[in-house]
């Protein structure tokens, strides 16, 4: 997408020459490029670097006082991240060497081709952009582990350390203007996490959100880009779209890997120059907005199955955040349910309920194919159908749902053997249920000794000596046969 953040340092303009000046400042604003100065008297270009600092010098060699040659020794000597693009009328071979030699990062004749100066400050806004990224995101993730903008992340409600990382990831990539890509499965906050890098953004237009998925290709570009009047039968009215509501701010395309194919070029075009066409109208348009896209689908499997375009895909992962589903970040189930258990009580107007050890065992070994969303809905309504005591396993539907599986498995088996004959291809000792058991709950707590005790209902050093005597190794069951462990205590 066009870099059209204001958010780097300004880029300079330095020539005696006032026309040529004006040129490139036109060129350029008409590109999208800004927090342009001009600077025509060679002597002051290092007061106003020194004051106002500087992202990019374009830089003529030739001016009285302080020739561009000394000035850019002295700025690639003392301010090393600045760069440098030699601007000359001297079309000489062995002069574009020097100037390289001294670190200018490109050169360029006079009178600069359009293209050739838009594409070369470009591409060194890009290069200063990503070395910026990469600069803060080392900072962060070697450094401490506070957040500068924890109050972005309070709707998300965690203590995993892989959402710290991604917290600390997202602060970093919130301030550049490229697209952000966010993945991961149905209901684990994929919009929180978009709201969330458009906070620290900070930037000043609207957050606008549209669900593209199943829009056929003219409702999409009605929607994205608006109509001129007169546009199609109905358009009585111009409309604009909500790609000029999200103006300086946030485009926030939900289910993005359901895209039409057509509708994928005219995205492509947008993020790749900022540019669009209003439905009817051939008056090109440009688009200041930056772009969040979220897909709960596996989009490199797309594109290698033909329905989603490559180069798309490219553009729009510049940043990905990938969002772990529930059942990988088991520690935030007692957080989200103590949550959760709050707002359900006051949406009912009934008394907090206490969460049985049986209870709590049940949710965090349950899979949660609906993550987060589908936690909240099983809360709400064991909430709802309580009217007295603890909330049990059975509260939360777990006789019901293992009945359900059970019933399933033993009629794709063809079989009404025992679940616990299907697991381990015989009948298993005690030692074997044991490893079994303890082995599943560190498999369902990712590893955390202390949660599968609570799923257990033992303790964490009694897991700890049975791992030490066995090396951790998991128990041999038939490995065909997929049955939940819920499915032991079918009646």
């Amino acid at each position: 997408m066009l870099e059209t953040h204001t958010t780097h340092p300004p880029v300079l303009l330095v020539d005696d020459d006032m026309t040529c000046c004006t040129m490139m400042t036109l060129t350029l604003r008409e590109a999208g490029v800004n927090n342009l100065h001009s600077i025509y008297d060679s002597r002051n270009v290092l007061p106003f670097i020194m004051e106002h600092g500087a992202a990019l010098v374009l830089l003529d060699l030739f001016m009285p006082h302080l020739s561009g040659h000394e000035l850019l020794g002295t700025i690639r000597h003392d301010y090393p991240d600045i760069k440098v693009i030699v601007i000359s009328g001297a079309n000489e071979l062995n002069l574009a060497v020097d100037c390289m030699k001294l670190g200018a990062l490109d050169y360029l004749n006079k009178p600069a081709e359009s293209n050739r100066l838009i594409a070369c400050v470009k591409n060194a806004l890009r290069i200063i952009a990503m070395q910026g990224e990469l600069s803060s995101l080392k900072r962060r993730l070697l450094g401490e582990d506070s957040l500068d903008n924890p109050a972005a992340f309070e709707a998300i409600k965690t203590r995993s350390s892989k959402m710290l990382a991604l917290f600390k990831y997202a602060e970093v990539v919130a301030g550049t203007p490229h697209p952000v890509l966010i993945t991961g499965e149905t209901g684990v906050g994929k919009e929180l996490m978009a709201r969330a890098v458009h906070q620290i953004s900070a930037v000043r237009g609207e957050f606008v959100s549209v669900n593209v998925a199943g829009l056929e290709d003219t409702t999409f570009s009605d929607t994205l880009f608006g109509h001129k009047r007169g546009a199609f039968t109905g358009a009585d009215k111009a409309r604009e779209g909500l790609i000029a509501r999200a103006a300086g701010g946030t485009l926030f395309l939900d289910e993005i890997g359901d895209l039409e194919e057509r509708s994928q070029i005219k995205l492509l075009r947008l993020l790749q120059e900022g540019e669009y066409y209003q439905v009817g109208s051939d008056a090109l348009k440009r688009t200041t907005a930056r772009i969040i896209a979220v897909t709960n689908h596996n989009l490199p499997e797309r594109v290698e199955e033909k329905l989603f375009r490559r180069d798309l895909y490219h553009r729009l992962c510049t940043h990905e955040i990938h969002i772990p589903p529930l059942r990988e970040r088991a520690d935030d189930i007692p957080l989200l349910l103590e949550h959760f258990l709050n707002e359900a009580v006051q949406f009912y107007k009934n008394n907090l309920p206490s969460v049985s050890e049986s209870g709590l065992s049940y949710l965090l070994g349950w899979s949660f194919l609906g993550n987060i969303r589908e936690l909240k809905a099983m809360i709400f309504d064991a909430v709802a159908r309580n009217k007295e005591g603890e909330l049990t396993a059975q509260s939360f539907g777990g006789r019901k749902n293992g009945i359900s599986v059970v019933s399933a498995t033993a009629s794709l088996n063809g079989t009404t053997a025992h679940p616990i004959d299907a697991i381990f291809g015989h009948f298993p000792t005690l030692h074997e249920v044991e490893s079994y058991f303890i082995n599943e709950a560190m498999r369902r707590s990712t590893g955390s000794v202390n949660t599968a005790a609570v799923m257990l209902g033992i303790t964490r050093q009694t897991i700890t000596n049975h791992r030490k005597k066995t090396g951790g190794a998991p128990v041999k069951t038939r490995k065909s046969k997929i049955i939940p462990m819920e499915s032991l205590f079918e009646n």
